[in-house]
């Protein structure tokens, strides 16, 4: 096998078929099998707020949308985050959070007040979509993580966040019951369901400026100190709960806030060996600090996820929204190099660039949107257990299987015009004749397409314009 991978290399090559003038060679792009990475742990997505608001549909459309989310030959995702919601003072329900983000976004917490009773009816919605998952995929990793504490817990009594959103929320009284609140939600779900969570995140983006008193979601300040003092609390307790969950962290809006609380971890001596994963939410940053956050995390040495994430920039229409936000999934994946990488929104209504699939909540219609596809064409092919390989061109992503036997590769045209790619293969391996190709374009939607030229170890293959395109290569001795 090693004489293998010492003859195994090839290359990548993309041009303007035709409308570069004087440009007749291609542009040559490395892909590198002997330079492995990150092993794929899986792909997925937050269940808050859509699942709350989908799991109380008819049952057949839910299991309908479950099998679109889970089957091997459609999204084929297999983590997903359950939000423990905090739950907002009742005379809040219906007012600020619902005239910023909607219905969806009044999560229902288990406890109104310090002294009452766990509500372990509440959150239906979220639970029932969340156990279909289940079923459907008995090897689906789950998260818990939280927004925000209850309202009682907070300065402001609110669980959009303080009057001051740079101020934490948390009453340092209430440190050790939001602990508790945290694990004994998990334990419920461990006793009464048969669900384990992997990882429990007590943190939401809580170094940022934006979780404010009636605000338009759950949203908590936490700074790093203030972090660090709720780790060493729930650490420990966490381990006497017998549960298997461990703590992960800390999930900050973006990579370079990621990288400042890491840091802070880091210096206080204490903190990572009670931290079981890191995760971080990529909302803007670039590849330098990919880059960083790479080392940082390598050096560290724990389980790394991109954990959310959704369109960032400007785009005169979904679709190419749509391909931008397949840019960051692979400028992620190549330069940061997590395990996972998770969508925010599976389903929205007012948009078709946060959503997989578009609905209407309140009459329970909805219909897959072109970014489904464009999703589909990495989360089928790129399967949990897959190690990314090393590539030159950041339009470009690679895999491979566990046996070896099969390559992946993806190859992203944000431009309007068609490029010609070709892959020469210098390897004693044989390619299979039988290589499938899939495109998702504009007039298509994750489509195999005609199978690609074979001559001389070299595939060809032209790529539309706006198109990402995969392409299978099984190969064997």
């Amino acid at each position: 096998m090693k004489r293998f991978f010492h003859l195994l290399s090839f290359c990548l090559l993309i041009s303007f078929g035709g409308v570069c003038i004087g440009q007749n060679k291609p542009v040559e792009i490395k892909i590198d099998p002997n330079h492995t990475f990150q092993t794929i742990e899986g792909w997925g997505s937050s269940l808050c707020w859509w699942a709350a608001q989908v799991g109380n549909w008819n049952e057949a459309k839910v299991d309908s949308i479950v099998d679109l989310i889970t089957s091997p030959d459609k999204l084929n995702m297999n983590i997903f985050r359950y939000n423990i919601g905090g739950g907002d003072d009742p005379s809040h329900l219906g007012g600020h959070m619902v005239k910023g983000k909607g219905k969806r976004a009044e999560m229902e917490g288990f406890k109104n007040s310090v002294d009452a009773p766990y509500n372990w009816e509440a959150d239906k919605g979220q639970r029932i979509l969340m156990l279909k998952i289940k079923a459907k995929r008995p090897d689906a990793v789950f998260e818990a993580f939280s927004n925000s504490p209850p309202f009682w817990m907070t300065y402001s009594g609110c669980a959009g966040g303080n009057t001051d959103p740079m101020q934490d929320n948390l009453k340092p009284e209430f440190y050790t019951v939001f602990c508790d609140y945290l694990i004994d939600v998990c334990k419920q779900y461990k006793e009464q369901y048969g669900i384990e969570f992997k990882t429990l995140e007590p943190f939401n983006e809580s170094t940022s400026n934006y979780w404010y008193n009636l605000g338009s979601q759950e949203g908590c300040h936490f700074t790093p100190e203030t972090q660090m003092k709720i780790i060493r609390i729930l650490a420990p307790k966490l381990k006497a709960s017998g549960l298997k969950t461990v703590i992960s962290a800390s999930d900050e809006t973006n990579i370079a806030s990621c990288i400042k609380v890491l840091k802070a971890y880091q210096s206080a001596g204490d903190i990572l060996d009670k931290v079981g994963q890191l995760n971080t939410h990529t909302y803007s940053g670039n590849n330098n600090e990919r880059t960083e956050a790479y080392q940082l995390t390598k050096s560290i040495g724990k389980p790394f996820w991109q954990s959310e994430t959704g369109p960032s920039g400007k785009s005169k229409t979904s679709f190419g929204s749509n391909l931008g936000l397949a840019q960051k999934l692979f400028d992620d994946m190549r330069f940061m190099k997590p395990q996972a990488w998770l969508d925010w929104q599976l389903m929205e209504e007012t948009n078709d660039v946060w959503c997989l699939m578009r609905c209407n909540f309140s009459s329970q219609e909805y219909k897959i949107v072109k970014n489904f596809y464009v999703r589909m064409q990495i989360t089928r092919f790129f399967k949990q257990g897959y190690t990314l390989i090393e590539t030159d061109n950041n339009e470009v992503l690679a895999a491979m299987s566990p046996d070896k036997k099969e390559f992946v590769v993806a190859v992203l045209n944000k431009s309007d015009r068609a490029k010609t790619y070709k892959l020469n293969l210098n390897t004693s391996a044989k390619i299979s004749k039988k290589s499938p190709v899939y495109r998702t374009s504009p007039t298509e939607n994750c489509i195999k397409v005609s199978a690609p030229k074979l001559k001389n170890r070299s595939v060809l293959h032209e790529a539309p314009g706006l198109s990402l395109t995969t392409v299978i290569l099984p190969c064997g001795k």
